[in-house]
């Protein structure tokens, strides 16, 4: 047997996709990391071994531009172009790229902690080490840090070290949440195994192993969907275990599940009810999806009444926007529906002081093991929000080396700016510009969008039920130019709401009612009042419902804007729930023709307006479509010498994207980037050409002005997008 000890400045338990940005977070920030798993390959439950969808704050689309940002949406945006068919191996290839890139992580797979060496008293405690032992190496290493984040998911190390947690359900009165039971008990979310299929172009047989379960003699067939092209994550719902404990029933919770499985595929095949004879099984998982264990105790516990209520969090660090998504006790064999669920008006924040342990100085939580009473947790758990935790408490972490400081200490708007700087998931927080010699420059373009205005109409959208479009908030009183089919003369009545938040695409806010008179005709134009409009949130402009009438339909919507319809909530589900009602599916890219005034929403300035994700509007600069070289520039009054060069392109956080299944981006390259184009900088000799890039499909770049002597000005000329008619840039910082 060999030993080691492993000295690094933190320590990462934890291989999902949590651990997994926490440890390129801290690495980018110049910090050593130890990044461990007792996996054979990254990604948790999103790996190949386990399969599940990465999902979170764009609740299937639900949300909008809602796509987190940083290294998820780096995995996200790359992940989408090197394996759009959704290849579980690929995926896995991907992640272990990302974490192998950066020099200051030693990955060890394959080890397993079980031994924590913490010291103090019960109410402060303090990591030492970890042990772990490398299976198939026979490797025993001691890993000593300054820092440690628990990102195992069921929260083990933190549990070794004496960390306070929580397991199961609080009580309501706890915590005033209407979701909560009346009395405490140890009841979580289940497990789940998960099964592919594939058609073999042949009949195949299929003869159950004797543990397989009749299902017939279960619920399942009444209350679950159970179809013969379905497999993966279309089988959510095989799960079980929630009310038992699920680390230490794991085994016989797998082997329930796996009878399951294979009794499901038996009466696929076998019950005569299924077109299915030329279909197998192609995988079924071996180790169950864990979706709750451990819940850690930090300074604020996050509840369900943060979420709906979206209360501010002044120290967000990360945010999250899936539904509390609650499922029975019973599991598969439970007869009620499958999820009970409960959507914010948008995107909540997610605080720092749920990211520390309040006992263990020295120890941080990413991934589904915060700080967030078991209500909350139904939203925060799942992987995409996990993710963008683990980068918060990876930076976090890193500035805590930094300043020789426990993580309690480090200040929230330090680590805020940090996140900025790094494209994390923070929303509504400008960049202070520290540094940024792009503030101190006169900045300027060769076009911007001046009007908000779709293209031809390529059908009609029937006004039967309600519908709305969403306009950023502009500033300006000028009508708005909308499109309609009317067959005779009337007269349509239209709500001018705001969206309540900066974040939100829902009409919360009800400000005028009014009415408009539409001329008879094919193409009417009608003008909509906006006066009164909201300056600091989103405008949603309801059109009510109008038989008869109807809106005509672009094949692109206008940059910033939505169109949505209204649908009848099920009954079953409490109200309100807006995101559920309000809808922009049926419209796809497309958008009610319009025709507003943009004022300065797509002004070249905003590129230093310190705001990097759409708040209260989109903050990036957009060139006029007819604009045939879109150019920006940045120019000084004293010649400056940046030697770096950071830009960030719009990505679309509008666009929902899925690592493995579920649904299928057409676009391998998000159409909105920038996919050609130059940096020049004019010298003492005029414009040179500092770096030109082909084929760009990714939000951030870096370039390298170093050798380049002082310059007076720099600029981007934009040579081709992806595919989208405006050139976009959300930022340029300049830094010596």
């Amino acid at each position: 047997m060999q030993e080691r000890t492993s000295r690094t400045d933190l320590t990462v338990i934890g291989g999902g996709l949590a651990g997994v940005c926490a440890a390129v977070a801290a690495a980018r920030e110049g910090r050593t990391v130890a990044l461990i798993t007792n996996r054979p390959v990254l990604g948790g439950n999103s790996s190949s071994e386990v399969r599940v969808w990465v999902v979170g704050a764009t609740a299937h689309g639900y949300n909008h531009f809602a796509r987190e940002g940083g290294i998820m949406g780096e995995l996200f945006v790359e992940n989408q172009y090197r394996n759009p068919q959704g290849n579980p191996y690929l995926w896995d290839a991907l992640i272990l790229e990302t974490v192998r890139a950066e020099p200051n992580i030693s990955l060890h797979l394959n080890t397993d902690v079980r031994l924590v060496t913490a010291s103090g008293e019960p109410d402060h405690r303090r990591i030492d080490a970890v042990t772990g032992w490398t299976m198939g190496s026979e490797l025993l290493t001691e890993f000593r840090s300054d820092v440690f984040i628990d990102a195992t998911g069921d929260g083990l190390v933190g549990a070794l070290a004496g960390a306070e947690h929580r397991i199961g359900r609080e009580a309501r009165a706890e915590y005033g949440e209407p979701w909560a039971p009346e009395t405490a008990d140890t009841i979580t979310l289940g497990s789940t195994l998960l099964f592919y299929t594939k058609d073999a172009g042949e009949p195949v047989r299929f003869i159950p192993p004797a543990f397989a379960k009749d299902i017939t003699t279960t619920p399942i067939p009444d209350n679950r969907i159970i179809r013969a092209g379905d497999d993966g994550c279309a089988y959510w719902w095989i799960e079980f275990g929630g009310e038992l404990d699920t680390v230490t029933e794991n085994e016989a919770i797998r082997d329930e599940l796996w009878s399951v499985i294979y009794g499901i595929w038996d009466h696929i095949k076998n019950s005569g009810r299924f077109d299915a004879e030329t279909m197998t099984l192609e995988w079924v998982g071996s180790i169950p999806g864990k979706r709750e264990y451990r819940r850690f105790v930090g300074d604020y516990v996050l509840t369900q009444n943060d979420i709906v209520g979206q209360r501010d969090q002044p120290d967000q660090v990360a945010f999250g926007g899936w539904s509390i998504d609650l499922h029975p006790p019973g599991g598969m064999y439970a007869t009620e529906a499958g999820a009970k669920q409960a959507y914010a008006d948008g995107i909540y924040p997610i605080p720092y002081r749920s990211l520390y342990s309040r006992n263990v100085e020295n120890m941080l939580m990413a991934g589904r093991d915060i700080s967030a009473s078991h209500v909350a947790f139904g939203s925060t758990r799942v992987m995409a929000t996990c993710a963008t935790i683990g980068q918060a408490a990876g930076t976090a972490a890193a500035l805590a080396v930094e300043r020789g400081v426990p993580p309690r200490e480090v200040p929230a708007p330090a680590l805020q700016q940090r996140l900025l700087r790094a494209d994390g998931s923070v929303f509504g927080l400008a960049d202070d510009g520290e540094g940024d010699l792009v503030r101190t420059g006169r900045i300027s373009a060769t076009s911007r969008i001046e009007r908000l205005r779709t293209g031809p109409s390529v059908g009609v959208h029937a006004l039967d039920v309600d519908a709305g479009f969403v306009l950023p908030p502009t500033g300006s009183e000028e009508p708005v130019r909308i499109r309609l089919r009317a067959p005779e003369p009337t007269t349509l009545t239209y709500t001018v709401h705001s969206t309540g938040r900066g974040q939100n695409y829902v009409p919360v806010e009800a400000l005028a009612t009014r009415t408009a008179e539409v001329p008879a005709g094919e193409d009417a134009e009608v003008s909509l009042e906006l006066e009164g409009a909201p300056r600091d949130a989103n405008v949603f402009v309801v059109l009510h419902a109008h038989p008869g009438l109807g809106v005509h339909v672009a094949a692109e919507r206008a940059p910033g804007t939505l169109s949505l319809t209204w649908k009848e909530l099920d009954p079953r589900h409490e109200r309100p729930q807006r995101l559920r009602e309000w809808s922009d599916r049926p419209f796809g890219r497309g958008g009610f023709c319009i025709d507003a005034p943009a004022g300065d929403v797509f002004a070249p300035e905003r590129v230093a307006d310190g705001l990097l994700r759409p708040f209260a509007g989109p903050h990036a600069w957009a060139a006029d479509a007819g604009d045939a070289e879109p150019a920006l520039t940045i120019a000084w009054e004293e010649p400056v010498s940046p030697r770096r060069v950071e830009i960030l392109f719009d990505d679309d956080p509008n666009e929902d994207l899925i690592n493995l299944h579920h649904h299928r981006t057409p676009q391998e390259v998000m159409l909105t980037l920038v996919r050609d184009y130059r940096v020049e900088a004019r010298t003492a000799d005029g414009w040179v050409v500092v770096d030109e890039v082909v084929d760009n499909r990714r939000r951030r770049r870096i370039h390298d002005l170093g050798g380049h002597g002082p310059v007076a000005a720099l600029r981007i000329v934009v040579r081709a997008t992806a595919g989208d008619p405006h050139a976009r840039i959300v930022a340029v910082r300049a830094f010596a």
